[in-house]
């Protein structure tokens, strides 16, 4: 079987935000931007792999969630807690610093892990948990 990794989501509340924090700080290319207004859904991805993608889309677009539903992901975004993806950099301290300088939350500088992993992470301009992992 030959299964790879595609496309995966991570919602997002302001387009906009969304863009420059992906686009402009993270340096993804944009690969499609789809809709109007709040309601667009932006496909993003690492220049020179297009075959890895982030799907950014509004978060409670489904018509089958419920109300209740749509204040919870609300609420679970404004606490961070909904979405989050582990990306990857050969040079952890340069990409830290560059994404430190694109206003985005730190929510922990390059550190050591005691699992063997060396890692930093921040929160996108929807509250998503971004972590960077250094390869080795």
């Amino acid at each position: 079987m030959d299964i790879t990794i595609h496309t995966s989501f991570l919602p997002h509340d302001d387009p906009e935000a969304a863009l420059a924090f992906y686009r402009d700080t993270l340096g993804f290319e944009v690969r499609s931007d789809v809709g109007h207004g709040k309601m667009r859904w932006i496909t993003v991805g690492p220049v020179g792999q297009p075959g890895t993608s982030i799907l950014l889309a509004p978060p409670a677009a489904d018509p089958g969630i419920t109300d209740d539903e749509r204040r919870t992901i609300v609420e679970m975004m404004a606490k961070g807690t909904y979405g989050w993806i582990l990306l990857a950099t050969g040079d952890l301290d340069a990409t830290f610093e560059k994404v430190r300088a694109g206003d985005a939350e730190v929510v922990q500088e390059p550190t050591e892990q005691p699992y063997g992993i060396r890692d930093c992470a921040f929160r996108d301009p929807a509250g998503n948990l971004i972590r960077i992992q250094e390869l080795r």
